[in-house]
């Protein structure tokens, strides 16, 4: 999964940089989604085979915060991206005379920028209170990564402060951006049933399918994990593990996937560059 995740990411980035066709607001933000799914599984799945591979077990507790500060961080990241997504759709569908202006090259910059200082900046706290606990108990943490849940529960103090931090930074991005998401939507559902036929509101709607897909691949695992995690006391710890893999894992290899399957441009990039390799 991670071999796929990486490889498929990277050549996303290729496709998009060699083909003039795809340099466009939809495949800019493509891109931004390729960078924060390699960050995101390159700061975590390493150690994670290094601990089945080789018995690695420990990890330094800067390099843990670092970690911690690392997959959160990029985990807002990826939210914010397809909230950007999701307006792209939106104004190429209900304002197609006016997406070249309103989404043009810097404009998409300062959304780029802006979606990587709200990650940045929500997430901040999260390792700078981690470090103020004072951890007597045990020095196990329970994952096969650094989770700021998981981290913090170690602690013997009052860790109040990080867990409603915590629960305030999920469901503000979860919710806000789903907010988002879903009135993009519903004014795109509204322009695609006002079309005359059947015929081009299926190929409108089409336009739509990756990125329905991936929204679906990046929130569900984490949103699973998170109510399990906070109000499901009674689901074995391995399950919890196992779901907190996935939310790392699955996102990464599946998001290219769904992209190269779905755009056909992607598509005939790809197969020329492995024809033209070939000869």
């Amino acid at each position: 999964m991670y071999a796929i995740a990486v490889l498929g990411n990277f050549i996303i980035l290729v496709i998009v940089k060699i083909e003039p066709s795809l340099h466009g607001p939809m495949y800019y933000f493509l891109c931004m989604l390729a960078v924060t799914d390699l960050v995101a599984s390159m700061s975590t799945v390493p150690k994670m085979l290094s601990i089945f591979w080789f018995n690695s077990r420990e990890i330094d507790f800067s390099a843990c915060l670092t970690q911690l500060y690392f997959i959160h961080c990029f985990s807002v990241m990826e939210s914010g991206i397809l909230v950007a997504m999701a307006l792209d759709r939106y104004v190429a569908i209900c304002h197609p005379l006016r997406h070249s202006t309103t989404l043009a090259n810097p404009i998409v910059a300062k959304i780029g920028l802006a979606v990587a200082l709200r990650g940045g900046m929500l997430i901040l706290p999260y390792p700078f209170l981690a470090r103020r606990w004072t951890y007597c108990r045990t020095n196990i943490i329970p994952h096969t990564y650094c989770e700021h849940i998981a981290v913090v529960k170690l602690a013997c103090g009052d860790i109040r402060v990080s867990t409603y931090y915590g629960l305030s930074v999920a469901f503000l991005v979860i919710g806000l951006d789903g907010f988002f998401i879903a009135l993009s939507y519903t004014e795109i559902l509204r322009a695609i049933f006002s079309l005359p036929t059947n015929d081009a509101r299926l190929k409108t709607f089409e336009t739509c399918g990756s990125h329905l897909c991936v929204i679906l691949v990046s929130y569900i695992p984490p949103l699973f994990s998170l109510i399990t995690h906070r109000f499901g006391h009674n689901v074995p710890l391995h399950f919890h593990v196992l779901i907190a893999n996935v939310y790392i894992l699955l996102p990464p290899m599946l998001n290219p996937i769904i992209y190269g399957v779905r755009t056909k441009q992607i598509q005939d990039r790809l197969l020329w560059l492995f024809t033209h390799e070939g000869t």
